[in-house]
């Protein structure tokens, strides 16, 4: 059985949907004969937390840590909050205060790539040692943050090594890369240090066809496109809700807010007393204030319902009891081939998924491919409420669902055996 070294910067007890590509790889490499070796730092600094996704780390795995310098922590004096928001990539457009505005000309000026890159140096030294003790000649680094692509990038300089590079998002076309008020000579750096890894790497792991495409403008290395998907059982039938529930699970932020979904809610609780009484928009996760005062200009308020966050075990439990998925993303066309973590786990809960997002959005190609619902633009009113009418006529039949096909290509073992081919 081959070792592979796997550095991350996510782990359990890390919430969210970073820790999950490689906690769901790791757990199944020694099914394909592969023992995977861990590197992680050792006190990091999490945004979001979840306990439950520990149960899924393999018994008997080698974990090596090694202690991390964050400046989060230090910014988190002057605004915790704040801070917390930047170091998640939660970054808000409009109403910046002065502090928030400071920080990310910090984050994006000083810290290139990112926060973590003070990891990068001691990690190389570090982790010679441990190549030399496990016999390892194969590491895998994972980004965001990118700055862990540089170990890799530093080790295979002084090693004989096969270094292969996995993008969870792009680097410096991802959504808040333009928001980081970065000058000119970080926004250079920044591009240079991207193109070092791609040229360096052996060979390239990315989640979407468009961040492949935009890659191969910058290197002629191997690139291999490996989405997210889902672990376990495809969901059975089982307890729905009574309400007609549109379901949100994630972050719900000021740029993901779908106006003509609000507009064509609000039309038709005005113009249908049965989805007026039966109507129900589920928040599990984080809702920008933006969009709450949305809803309410819509007179929407009355049928939203804040969990919060949960864990990632409860919120398998709300997509499979939801009538309807909502997935979302920003309306520009860098964020076309972005394609959320989510979307595997709504398929495998076989309910409805309404999608609103940029025209030519990957993941309508996935949704037709599997028959998991309907995409829309932002732009597309007509098609959308005939849609929704259309499912709330089966909801109150009883017979609102999905005739799901071809999503076991997404599950997370199957998926793990496409890494070691690769590999």
């Amino acid at each position: 059985m081959r070792k592979v070294l796997v550095i991350t910067y996510y782990w359990p007890p890390a919430g969210g949907p970073g820790v999950q590509r490689w906690l769901k790889f790791v757990k199944y490499l020694k099914d394909f004969n592969v023992e995977p070796v861990l590197y992680i730092p050792e006190n990091p600094h999490y945004p979001l937390l979840d306990t439950s996704f520990s149960q899924d780390i393999p018994n008997g795995l080698k974990i090596y840590k090694h202690p991390i310098k964050e400046p989060y922590r230090i910014a988190s004096i002057f605004s915790n909050k704040k801070t917390k928001r930047i170091s998640s990539g939660i970054i808000q457009s409009k109403n910046q205060s002065f502090v928030e505005k400071a920080l990310l000309w910090i984050r994006g000026n000083l810290f290139i790539p990112d926060a973590r890159k003070f990891w990068v140096k001691p990690s190389v030294h570090f982790l010679k040692d441990v190549l030399d003790k496990e016999g390892i000649e194969t590491i895998i680094t994972t980004g965001p943050p990118h700055s862990v692509h540089l170990i890799g990038y530093y080790l295979k300089q002084a090693r004989p090594l096969k270094w292969i590079a996995d993008f969870r998002d792009p680097w410096t076309t991802i959504g808040y890369h333009k928001k980081l008020k970065l000058t000119s000579s970080a926004e250079k750096k920044h591009k240079q240090l991207e193109s070092d890894v791609l040229c360096s790497a052996d060979k390239i792991i990315v989640t979407s066809t468009k961040t492949k495409q935009e890659f191969q403008d910058i290197t002629n290395k191997p690139i291999k496109v490996i989405t997210n998907g889902y672990d376990g059982e495809v969901a059975a039938d089982g307890n729905l809700d009574a309400k007609f529930t549109i379901a949100h699970i994630g972050s719900l932020l000021s740029g993901r807010n779908p106006l003509n979904l609000w507009r064509v809610l609000s039309n038709l609780v005005e113009e249908n007393e049965d989805i007026k009484n039966a109507l129900q928009l589920r928040f599990i996760g984080v809702v920008s204030e933006e969009i709450l005062s949305t809803l309410t200009e819509f007179g929407l308020q009355d049928y939203i319902e804040i969990v919060g966050y949960v864990s990632h075990k409860d919120a398998l439990v709300c997509q499979r009891a939801s009538q309807i998925l909502l997935l979302v993303e920003i309306d520009s066309q860098d964020t076309v081939g972005i394609i959320p973590g989510k979307l595997f786990e709504y398929m495998a809960a076989r309910r409805p998924i309404l999608g609103v997002g940029p025209k030519n959005w990957e993941v309508a190609s996935i949704i037709k491919e599997t028959h998991t619902g309907q995409i829309f633009d932002y732009t597309d009113d007509i098609e959308l409420k005939n849609v929704l009418l259309s499912w709330f006529q089966q909801f109150k039949k009883g017979t609102l669902q999905v005739t799901s096909g071809n999503i076991e290509q997404y599950s997370r073992r199957e998926l793990t055996r496409k890494l070691v081919e690769y590999i």
